[in-house]
C-alpha cells in the first residue's frame, strides 16, 4: 500500500509540476502516473550508478555535496524519461533542472502532508 501512495504522491507532483514549469508537457494525469513510473524507475535502478560514479569520479565532492548531486541527477533523469517516452516533454536541460527541483519540493510536501494528516 505504501508503494502505492508514494507513487500517487510522485505522479501528483510531475503533474503540478508541468501545470507551473513552462516547457514541461504533460498530456495527461493517466500520463504522469505512466511518466512517474518510468522516472522513479530509472531513479531507483541507473540514479544510484550515477551517484557512485560522481561521487568517485569527484574524490567524493559529490557525495559531501550530495543535494546538489541528487538536483543534477534528477534532472538528467527527467531528460532520460523525456528520451524514453512521449508522454512528458522537457524542453531543455535548465528546464529539466527547474523541474527536478520543484518535483522534489511537491514530492516532499506531499510525503510530509501523508505522514502527518493520514497516518
Amino acid at each position: 500500500m505504501g508503494l502505492l501512495i508514494k507513487w500517487l504522491i510522485l505522479s501528483i507532483a510531475f503533474w503540478g509540476t508541468a501545470r507551473l514549469v513552462p516547457g514541461v508537457n504533460i498530456r495527461s494525469f493517466g500520463s504522469s502516473l505512466i511518466v512517474s513510473a518510468i522516472y522513479a524507475t530509472l531513479c531507483f535502478f541507473v540514479g544510484w550508478v550515477l551517484f557512485a560514479v560522481f561521487s568517485v569520479g569527484t574524490l567524493g565532492v559529490a557525495y559531501l555535496l550530495s543535494f546538489i548531486t541528487w538536483w543534477i541527477i534528477g534532472a538528467l533523469m527527467l531528460k532520460l524519461t523525456d528520451k524514453m517516452t512521449s508522454r512528458i516533454e522537457v524542453k531543455n536541460f535548465g528546464t529539466a533542472l527547474v523541474a527536478s527541483a520543484i518535483i522534489a519540493l511537491l514530492n516532499t510536501l506531499g510525503h510530509w502532508a501523508v505522514n502527518t494528516f493520514i497516518t
